[in-house]
């Protein structure tokens, strides 16, 4: 999933403004995940194991989920050059194999002084919140970026 790059200035963002992405997640996903991660945890890689679990399966990791935030404040919403400063995370319910994670990011509040934005970051399955929280961004601003000389 790479996503097209929109690269908003700090100038360029307004309270409500909102950025959506839907990802399926696949069992190579998680697979993925694990080995870059190193989380190795048999709720997200044996079925077997997961069967016995209150979920009854495989899940995808919660913070694989969360990453799926990260990809639209780097790419969508403020998008290149925007440095997270913090995150929250709800994790509400577990996300599957096949799930269609639906992410929402909008601008709930703006710092002019400091260039910096807050997000509430809502992730959702069929309609059911996964996973929810804030992010606090740091935006560039327009009137930093200077001309190549």
């Amino acid at each position: 999933m790479f996503l097209e790059l929109q690269n908003l200035f700090f100038e360029d963002l307004s309270v409500g403004r909102t950025e959506r992405i839907s990802k399926t997640i696949s069992s190579s996903d998680i697979v993925g995940f694990a080995e870059l991660t190193g989380d190795r945890n048999p709720i997200h890689l044996s079925q077997h194991f997961a069967a016995k679990t209150p979920f009854g399966g495989r899940i995808a990791h919660g913070l694989y989920t969360a990453g799926l935030i990260s990809a639209v404040l780097g790419t969508r919403l403020p998008g290149p050059g925007a440095i997270y400063i913090s995150q929250t995370l709800n994790f509400r319910a577990p996300v599957r194999i096949d799930d269609t994670v639906d992410v929402e990011v909008q601008v709930v509040e703006l710092m002019p002084a400091k260039c910096r934005a807050r997000l509430s970051c809502v992730c959702s399955v069929n309609g059911e919140v996964v996973l929810d929280g804030e992010a606090w961004v740091k935006v560039p601003s327009a009137e930093t970026v200077r001309a190549p000389a």
